[in-house]
C-alpha cells in the first residue's frame, strides 16, 4: 500500500503550497486562503460527480485517462511560453506517456483473449472474451462463468457441475433460488433439465444484460430474473425454496451481508424444511489462504445441523468449493452419496465430486461471522498473490486468476 499510494501522494501534497506560492501577488495568506478553499470545492465536487455521474457513465479506465489527459493540459497551458525549453518538453512528454501506459487497459487488450465485450459497471469490471470455441464472462480480470459454442450445454467449468451435488442430500426440489447470475450456466441447466422452476436474483443489471447477449439466457415461467439484492429479496419475499445456490462470492469480493450468521438464519427461513444451501466457496481448503472457507464453514455449521464440502481441485490452491448445508440432522456418508448418485437419475455423473467428500474443517482460529463483526475482507487478505484455479470439465486444463494486484 505505502509503495503504491506513496508517491503519489508526496507529490498531491507539493500542489496547494507551491500554488500558494505562485498566487501571492495579493499576499501569501489570501492566496493560501484561495487555494485552500478551491481544493475543498473541488475535493467536494470530485467526490459527488465521479460517485455520481462519471462512474455509472464511463468505464473507470477511460475517467482515469479522461483526468490526466486533461491534467497534463491544464500543466501545459499554466507552463505556457517555457514549454519550449528542453527540460519543459520532456517532462510534458513523461507525463503523456505515463497516463497512457497507466490507462492502457482501456484499449480492450485482454491477456486471457479478444475481447469481445467490455465495461465498467457500478458494481465491477466486466469483460467478455472468446477464445476458439468458447466464451468466457471476466468480472474484475477473475474468470465467472463461461459457455462452449459449440456445445452450450456442456459445463465447462468443473464447479458448475457441482451445483448439483445437492439432488444427492434432498428429495423432491422443484423451487430452486440462484443468488448470483453470472453468466447463468446453473440456472440455465436447472431449467433445462429438471422439472423445476428457478428464480436468480442478480444485483448487477449489465451482468443480466450480458447474459442475455452473450450466454443465451432467456426468461421464462421456469426461469425468472430478479434484479435485487440476494439479502433483501430474500427479506421480502413471501416464497420458500428446497434448494438455494449461493454463487455471490469472487475471490478478493465477497459481499459479507451474504456470509453472517443472520444471513444464514435467514436463508434457512426461506428453504422447505428439508431444504438445502449450496454456497460456492472460492478459497483454499486448507492451510494458507483458507480462512476465509473456514469461517464461512463454522458459521453456517452454526445454523444447519449438517455442513458437507466438496473441493474442485487439489487441496494446496486456491479454488472453488462446493459447501452444501441441510436442514435435516440426519448425516449422509460417503457411500451412500455414492449409492444415490448410482441410483438417482439427475443428468449427471458426480463420482469424481463425491470423492473429495469433507464433513469437518478446523475452526477454531477463525470467527463466527455477524452482522456486527465480519472480518471478510481480512480473512480474504491470506489469498492475496495465491493462484486461484478454475478446473476445466472434459479437459485438465484450468484458468487461472490471481489476487487483484496481479490479475489483468
Amino acid at each position: 500500500m505505502i509503495l503504491l499510494f506513496g508517491p503519489p501522494t508526496y507529490l498531491l501534497g507539493f500542489i496547494s503550497p507551491y500554488a500558494a506560492e505562485l498566487s501571492r501577488k495579493d499576499g501569501l495568506g489570501r492566496a493560501s486562503g484561495h487555494v485552500y478553499a478551491v481544493g475543498t470545492v473541488g475535493s467536494i465536487v470530485g467526490a459527488f460527480a465521479t460517485t455520481f455521474a462519471l462512474i455509472p457513465a464511463l468505464d473507470v479506465e477511460l475517467i482515469g485517462l479522461l483526468f490526466g489527459l486533461a491534467s497534463v493540459a491544464t500543466a501545459v497551458v499554466l507552463v505556457g511560453p517555457s514549454l519550449t525549453d528542453p527540460p519543459a518538453i520532456g517532462s510534458a512528454a513523461v507525463a503523456l506517456l505515463l497516463v497512457l501506459a497507466a490507462t492502457s487497459g482501456t484499449l480492450g487488450v485482454s491477456v486471457h483473449g479478444p475481447v469481445v465485450y467490455q465495461t465498467q459497471t457500478p458494481y465491477q469490471e466486466l469483460r467478455v472474451v472468446e477464445t476458439g470455441d468458447t466464451r468466457t464472462l471476466y468480472l474484475d480480470g477473475q474468470p465467472h462463468s463461461a459457455m462452449a459454442l459449440d456445445d452450450p450445454d456442456r459445463h465447462v467449468f468443473e464447479y458448475t457441475r457441482y451445483f448439483h451435488l445437492p439432488l444427492l442430500v434432498t428429495d423432491d426440489v422443484d423451487r430452486v433460488l440462484f443468488i448470483g447470475g453470472g453468466g447463468f450456466t446453473g440456472p440455465k441447466h436447472f431449467a433445462d433439465e429438471y422439472d423445476v422452476t428457478v428464480d436468480v436474483v442478480e444485483i448487477d443489471p449489465e451482468v443480466i444484460d450480458v447474459a442475455k447477449r452473450y450466454f443465451d439466457v432467456e426468461e421464462s415461467d421456469r426461469l425468472r430474473v430478479h434484479n435485487a439484492d440476494g439479502r433483501q429479496f430474500l427479506r421480502e419475499t413471501n416464497r420458500t425454496y428446497d434448494l438455494i445456490v449461493l454463487d455471490a462470492y469472487r475471490k478478493d469480493k465477497v459481499p459479507f451481508q451474504l456470509t453472517t450468521v443472520e444471513f444464514m438464519r435467514l436463508a434457512s427461513d426461506r428453504l422447505s424444511d428439508d431444504g438445502v444451501l449450496f454456497a460456492n466457496v472460492i478459497s483454499a481448503p486448507s492451510g494458507p489462504g483458507s480462512e476465509f472457507y473456514r469461517a464461512e464453514y463454522k458459521t453456517m455449521s452454526r445454523v444447519y445441523p449438517q455442513v458437507y464440502s466438496f473441493r474442485t481441485a487439489s487441496p494446496g490452491v486456491v479454488q472453488n468449493i462446493g459447501v452444501v448445508a441441510s436442514k435435516n440432522r440426519t448425516r449422509i456418508s460417503k457411500a451412500e452419496l455414492h449409492a444415490r448418485n448410482d441410483r438417482r437419475a439427475i443428468g449427471i455423473d458426480l463420482e469424481d465430486a463425491i470423492d473429495t467428500y469433507s464433513h469437518t474443517a478446523k475452526t477454531d482460529d477463525v470467527p463466527v461471522l455477524r452482522d456486527d463483526r465480519a472480518p471478510v475482507d481480512s480473512l480474504l487478505d491470506s489469498m492475496a498473490g495465491q493462484r486461484y484455479v478454475v478446473e476445466q470439465n472434459r479437459t485438465n486444463a484450468s484458468a487461472d486468476g490471481t489476487a487483484s494486484a496481479a490479475s489483468d
